[in-house]
């Protein structure tokens, strides 16, 4: 059976992303740096703030999966769209770009779902979230054959607030690891482990993910503590595998069982849109680490993929992200 690296999952999302200044995100009541789900009024409303936007098809796990894909690795999704423009959208769109998408959009259900993301000047993004169609995505949509055949099957925490994409999840992670592969999961954000805390710190500690992705601001929020320290303490002795930790300009650290590897971060010029840093940091490492590389080198990846998407606007890479990685010698073109 033909293996595929890494099998994505998540909510399928168009985002929309305009620049901000910090007097709006306050007026209007935006939690600045987080993700926060709205309804359909709030995102009409935000949305007709906006006089310039830049719209792409997104999602956490999909701008991984096209993170990947842009690498050269063999990725599949699963994610849900309606039967509508933005899910045509989105559909072409990670095609175009290389991973291998083939379900079916809804019908006679709620719309695409769209994020509505503010950039202020400092480079933060406040993302305002109307989930949608992407709420309808269950067990049934979880593709058998793709999870038998992915070497990593990853997802995003934002999926645990449906309950249907929950028993999806776990639905995956039992085929996965019946199959002898592995699952991952990026834990979000901070407001998303509050909501979840306990259940996330089920999975870890189950086994039942085996590779955890998160940014220092999130494995503190998960062990409740203001130490680093302590929260890495914490995870090396719940996380059975491996932990991969994000913390801006000081780099990553990537911790397995008693192992600890620091990776230092690369220069940047300039730092323009924080958005999809994560994302695409675990692209890089996800596509490194299928590759069997050792860890340090796919952690390398991941803090170069980050610090390109950085100093552009939006998830998108303007070039290719292959090419750079091969330029810089993190890799051997083959």
């Amino acid at each position: 059976m033909l293996k595929i690296d890494v099998l994505a999952i998540g909510n399928a999302i168009v985002d929309i992303s305009a620049r901000m200044e910090e007097d709006f995100i306050v007026n209007n009541g935006i939690i600045k740096g987080a993700m926060s789900l709205i309804d359909a009024n709030r995102a009409e409303f935000l949305y007709s703030c906006i006089s310039l936007a830049t719209e792409t098809s997104a999602g956490s796990a999909t701008n991984t999966a096209i993170g990947i894909a842009n690498l050269g690795g063999k990725v599949a999704y699963l994610g849900k769209v309606a039967d509508d423009h933005l899910g045509q959208v989105f559909t072409h769109d990670l095609k175009e770009q290389g991973v291998i998408y083939k379900m079916r959009p809804l019908e006679g259900g709620p719309p695409t779902a769209r994020s509505i993301i503010f950039v202020t000047p400092d480079g933060e993004r406040s993302m305002n979230t109307y989930l949608g169609a992407s709420m309808e995505f269950g067990p049934k949509d979880i593709s058998i054959t793709n999870v038998a055949k992915a070497k990593v099957v990853y997802f995003e925490g934002y999926l645990w607030d449906a309950p249907r994409a929950r028993e999806a999840i776990l639905l995956a992670t039992s085929i996965a690891h019946e199959n002898g592969n592995e699952i991952a999961m990026t834990l979000s954000d901070s407001f998303c482990i509050d909501r979840y805390r306990d259940e996330f710190l089920h999975l870890i500690r189950s086994g039942i993910v085996d590779i955890i992705f998160a940014n220092e601001a999130e494995i503190k929020s998960l062990y409740e503590t203001a130490s680093f320290e302590t929260a890495v303490q914490a995870i090396r002795t719940d996380c059975r595998h491996i932990v991969c930790i994000t913390r801006s300009e000081n780099g990553s650290v990537v911790i397995k069982c008693d192992e600890t590897f620091t990776i230092s971060a690369f220069p940047t010029e300039q730092l323009i849109d924080t958005t999809g840093a994560g994302d695409l940091y675990a692209a890089g490492f996800l596509y490194g680490y299928t590759r069997g590389l050792p860890l340090v080198n796919a952690a390398r990846i991941g803090s170069f993929a980050g610090s390109l998407v950085i100093q552009q606007m939006g998830t998108r890479m303007i070039s290719s992200l292959r090419h750079a990685a091969i330029q810089e010698g993190l890799f051997e073109d083959n």
